[in-house]
Formats: structure tokens, sequence, C-alpha cells
């Protein structure tokens, strides 16, 4: 009996082994069926890049597609979003892909067949275009994701929400917009998601590679206004008032201790960047007031509060030690962009299998941020990088993400469909 029970165990686990491997190979084949697909639409939303919380022809496109491939549509959401809903034939739980869709206000310099030429105003202010950070890539890939799951989804052991998501570059001034609006508008509800999965191509990683972080991958961002109050008065004689312009420097100086100085840089990066300063009207006249802003890059919870106490002090202080009064508004952006150490643990071998192992790498963390961080604040998941640089070039030679000469290898957009296709499915296979 005991043999029997072991012959019939043994059976099990080979039929099990031979349906996953069968589930996985359709999974490549169909992504490869797609691949010219996902570079046609990827070529089209780059031509026509809209930013935030103004996507309505890409957030059409994405609808109807989906629609087309008997998904449920729920849109709006966020203002542009779209929240794709594919129900498996077997029961389980619920994972979430998301793709971002805007563009930035960048005149593309790329000489391309398919080079955006769209002009838009911006803040009130005309400017260009483009697909520079690479969210026409994105969004062409989890079409293709779709459309590769919804011809398998009888086999499905669970349910898969694909999230396309407005303005994740920030929305306009006055606007609500992005992740953190799609979690508000319930993106993550009904059917409630269990972890959500993303990715980002990027000129830092050769075309065919993929690379992530356990635990802090991409910094929080925050911003600072530092006002310094002073006293005007004739350039000539100083001493008859308080000059904010030299007090401004001195805090300036005096904020680049905190990173360097004050908290422990070994335990993980930071930075603090003033990034503009405005004060005064003319050569002869020390002005009243002197406002500067910048931005605050963190990797860690604790030490992200510790520098904002940090930078308000140090502002006060030092204006006071000057004879003016200085006012701190500190404003929360993107939180750190974590990713669930027991989630990548589990999927890195999907990663590994799907790249191949010598193509797949732990990297550090770095200090852009990822609105991709509010998902992960509600459910555990899981940001990686997909490789998108030309193998001719290298990091340095090639332009980085936001720059008017990004370009994009489009030969790697279909490991992106096999790789997030992969993981969806893995992640609702484990127990």
């Amino acid at each position: 009996m005991r043999l029997l029970a072991i012959l019939a165990l043994e059976v099990l686990m080979s039929a099990t082994l031979d349906a996953a491997t069968t589930l996985d190979q359709r999974i490549d084949d169909a992504a490869k069926k797609v691949e010219s697909k996902v570079i046609a639409c990827r070529r089209d939303i780059h031509e026509h890049p809209e930013l935030g919380n103004r996507e309505m022809r890409t957030s059409k496109i994405v609808a109807d597609r989906l629609r087309e491939l008997g998904i449920e549509v729920k849109t709006p959401v966020a203002h542009t979003g779209v929240v794709g809903i594919l129900k498996g034939g077997k029961p389980g739980r619920v994972v979430a892909l998301r793709a971002d869709m805007d563009a930035l206000p960048v005149v593309e310099q790329v000489d391309l067949p398919f080079k955006s030429t769209v002009r838009t105003t911006f803040n009130g202010h005309e400017v260009g275009v483009m697909h520079a950070c690479g969210h026409d890539a994105h969004v062409a890939i989890l079409l293709g994701v779709a459309e590769v799951l919804a011809g398998m989804r009888d086999e499905i052991p669970g349910t898969v929400k694909f999230l396309f998501q407005p303005a994740e570059e920030g929305a306009p001034e006055g606007e609500e917009g992005g992740a953190m609006l799609m979690v508000k508008e319930g993106a993550l509800e009904n059917p409630k998601v269990d972890a959500v999965f993303g990715l980002h191509v990027t000129s830092r990683y050769p075309v065919g590679e993929i690379a992530y972080r356990p635990g802090s991958m991409m910094a929080a961002v925050d911003s600072f206004k530092i006002v310094v109050h002073g006293k005007q008065t004739h350039g000539a004689y100083p001493w008859l008032g308080v000059d904010p312009i030299v007090v401004a420097a001195q805090i300036v100086l005096g904020l680049q201790t905190i990173p360097s100085r004050q908290v422990d840089s070994s335990l993980a990066p930071s930075i603090v960047t003033v990034g503009a300063i405005h004060g005064g009207v003319r050569n002869n006249i020390i002005p009243d007031d002197v406002e500067m802003i910048g931005t605050i890059r963190s990797l860690d919870a604790k030490m992200r509060d510790d520098i904002h106490g940090r930078i308000k002090r140090t502002a006060e202080d030092i204006a006071r030690s000057g004879g003016a009064t200085a006012t701190v508004t500190i404003t929360d952006g993107y939180p750190i962009t974590y990713n669930d150490p027991a989630i990548t643990e589990r999927i890195a071998p999907t990663l590994r299998r799907t790249a191949g192992a010598s193509n797949v790498q732990v990297v550090n963390a770095v200090l852009g941020a990822e609105d991709f961080s509010f998902f992960q604040q509600k459910v555990p998941g899981l940001f990686f990088w997909l490789g998108t640089r030309p193998k001719d070039k290298t990091a340095e030679e090639a332009a980085s993400n936001h720059s008017p000469l990004f370009y994009i290898d489009e030969s790697g957009l279909e490991l992106g469909v096999r790789a997030m296709a992969h993981v969806a499915i893995d992640y609702l296979k484990t127990p």
C-alpha cells in the first residue's frame, strides 16, 4: 500500500509539473506572437504622448483593447486611469499588474519615424511633450500581458487586475492624481488585491537584463520651501538691515551637513538638494526676503522623519543667528518604493527563469522615486527594472530616463511581457 501511495504521489507531482511546464511554454509562445503588436502599440503611444491627468487618447486605446479581449473594464479611475479585471477559470487570489501612462514636458531630440512633435500647455507654459521615461513601453507591455493571459484564462487560478495609471510624474498644479488617487478611488478593491507587481524600463541596464532589490529600492521624495525673512536696506549699508541672501547662503551650506554629518550614512544614503533660490530685484538693494526650494530623498522611514526635523531646525537656527527668521514648509511626496522581502524571495526565481540567471541581478537602491510606492503601502509587492539599453552602448553613453535623447531598444519589450505574465501566474499558483 505504501508503494502504491508513493507511486500515486509521484504521478500527481509529475502531472502538476507537466501542466506548469506547458503553461510556462504557452506564455512564452504567446508573448512572442504579440511582440509585433506590443512594438506597434508602443510606437503609436510614443508618437502621441499625453501629460498627467490628460491621457485621454491613451486611456481610450487601453480600455478599448481590454474590452476586445473580454476583460472587464472600470474607467475613469483617478481622472483617466483604467482598471481591467481578468477572472481566471479557477478560484484563487488576486494579483495586480501596473503600468503608468503619462509623458513628460520634454521636447524630443531623438530622430525616429514616430518621433513626438506634440506641444501643449503645462502649468501655464507651452511645452513639448515626450515619453522620455518609457511609460509608452509600460502601457504596451501590459496590454501584451493582458492579451497573453486572456488567451489562457481558463487555466488561471485566481484573478488578474491590470492597473493603467495616470500622472506618475505628478499631477498638474492644483490637481490630485497618480497612484495615490487610484488607491483612494478603490483600484485595489472589489476584488481586493493580494499583491502588486510593476516594472520600469531603464537605460541603466542593457536589453535582456532584469534588476531588482529586496526592501527599499527607490527613495521617498519630499519637497521643501524655506523663506528667509530679513530687513531690506541699501546695498551700501548692510548694517542698517538684515541680509537674507547671506543667511540663505549659510542655510544652503548647513543643509548639506545633514546627510553628510548628521545622519548615519552607513544605514542608507540620503540627499538634501536646494534646486532654486529667488531674492532681490537689483544689485544695490538688499531685499526683505529670499525663497529657496528643494528636494529631500531618503531610503529609511525613520531617517526620513529625522531629516525633516533637522532641516527645520537648521534653517531656523541659522536664520536666528543672523538676526533673520526662516519659515520652513515640508511637503510629503512619494513614499519609499519598498519590495516586500518575502514576495521578492518567492518571485526572484521566476525572474531568473524568465530572463536567464546570468541576466538577473540584485542592485543597489537608487534615490529616484516612484509613486508605485502608494500601491505597496496598501498591499505587498515587487517593482523591478527592465533593461532597454542597446547592447552597443555603455550606461555612460546612453541617455538616461527624462532626457530628450532617451531611447528604448524595442527588442527588450518581449521580455517585459514574459516577465510580467510569469510573475502573475507564479504568484497565483504559489500556496
